[in-house]
């Protein structure tokens, strides 16, 4: 296997040489300065410059792996157990070890721990957002590789757990098999995507060929692809009575953020909010808030009229999921809007600003003498209530 081969491989890789090949230059070469004028014990404290929820299990599980692998003693503490919140600038860990290998290991435990924390944040408040509402992790698509996929569904695995533990349901799979596994599951959920529908000619069409081939699993139409959301949601209750009336069945709202759903627009979009939760459109609200609330694609208002549609014609047991763009501000705004929604799809927990999740190392003791540089002393009164 060549280097480049190597340097290419999977993010837990743990072999010297890919190691060198992905830290920054900077640290290999303090790494041989340090061997050639005598190794020191050091102790390294992370930390992010924001509030976060603590994800570091990818972090420690990975500097286990490659003490395992270098046959070397790294210390591991942790200051917060995985799940708990933790304030700006306080340390999550510290590393403790050889200052000759640590060095060459910095760069990739911060990009382990960072993004993670974040994600988990974001996954803790939308899943406290709507406490009675599942969601499901479809953060794959918008990964750039299997490395920050992991990452992601771990984080929003993370931050589900902490909601649960406060009494919401929060994340109860995701989106493909690779990472079930962190949701308690073996595999991924989801149905049918909008490339079904155009192939098989109509909605019905689709949901009749799904159910063919997966008669034992629930149905879970998606509608918005002819732009005919209610009519298509009805076409297919209709055709499957006992799936609706058992609970089997769904119908998913994707519409297109460029347009409303079905027989709506935005007058009629503030009718239907003023029918059922008059007081969520009779506040001050920021533009962001009015397109969740009554804007185009998937808004309150729309999830509102699907329901009444739904339960006008007999249906009140088929449920509504919801995905497009959901992020931790349109779940306050469906929560203030109390929209009828069962399920939400979404890949918004992952950072939208990625600077925030940028995480830092400072060593704080060398051979257990503390030292830091000026500025970061609040790490040294860390250490010694450690």
């Amino acid at each position: 296997m060549t280097h480049g081969e190597k340097a290419g491989r999977g993010a837990g890789a743990v072999e010297p040489d890919v190691i060198a090949a992905r830290t920054d230059a900077y640290f290999n070469r303090t790494r041989a300065i340090v061997e050639h004028f005598g190794d020191r014990k050091v102790t390294y404290a992370v930390f992010l410059r924001r509030p976060v929820v603590s994800a570091p299990r990818l972090m420690v599980d990975w500097l286990h792996a490659v003490a395992a692998e270098r046959g070397i003693a790294i210390e591991c503490d942790l200051m917060f157990p995985e799940g708990t919140w933790v304030g700006a600038g306080e340390p999550l860990a510290y590393v403790t070890g050889s200052f000759a290998q640590l060095a060459v290991l910095e760069t990739l435990v911060l990009q382990r721990l960072g993004p993670a924390c974040v994600a988990a944040h974001n996954a803790y408040q939308m899943a406290m957002a709507l406490p009675h509402v599942r969601f499901m992790a479809m953060e794959a698509r918008h990964c750039a590789g299997f490395g920050m996929q992991e990452q992601m569904a771990y984080a929003a695995s993370v931050g589900s757990h902490a909601a649960q533990k406060e009494g919401a349901l929060g994340f109860v799979g995701g989106a493909n098999d690779a990472t079930a596994h962190y949701f308690g599951t073996t595999k991924g959920l989801g149905t049918m995507p909008h490339a079904l529908v155009g192939y098989a000619g109509s909605t019905l069409r689709a949901a009749e060929m799904f159910h063919e081939v997966y008669p034992e699993m629930d149905l879970v139409v998606l509608v918005d692809y002819f732009g005919r959301e209610v009519t298509d949601a009805l076409e297919v209750c209709r055709h499957f009575p006992d799936l609706a009336a058992t609970g089997r069945l769904a119908v998913r709202l994707d519409t297109h953020g460029g347009r409303f759903l079905e027989g709506l627009d935005p007058q009629s979009s503030y009718d239907v909010l003023e029918r059922h939760t008059p007081g969520s459109i009779r506040r001050y609200r920021s533009d962001k808030e009015l397109r969740y609330l009554v804007g185009t694609g998937v808004s309150a208002a729309a999830i509102w009229r699907m329901r009444e549609a739904l339960d006008k014609a007999g249906f009140a047991h088929v449920r509504i999921i919801a995905s497009s763009g959901f992020s931790v501000e349109k779940c306050l705004s469906m929560a203030d809007a109390h929209a009828p929604v069962d399920v939400i799809g979404t890949g918004s927990f992952i950072p939208d600003r990625w600077s925030e999740t940028y995480a830092t190392a400072d060593i704080v003791a060398y051979d257990d003498v503390p030292r830091v540089k000026a500025g970061r002393e609040f790490l040294l009164r860390h250490m010694r209530n450690r």
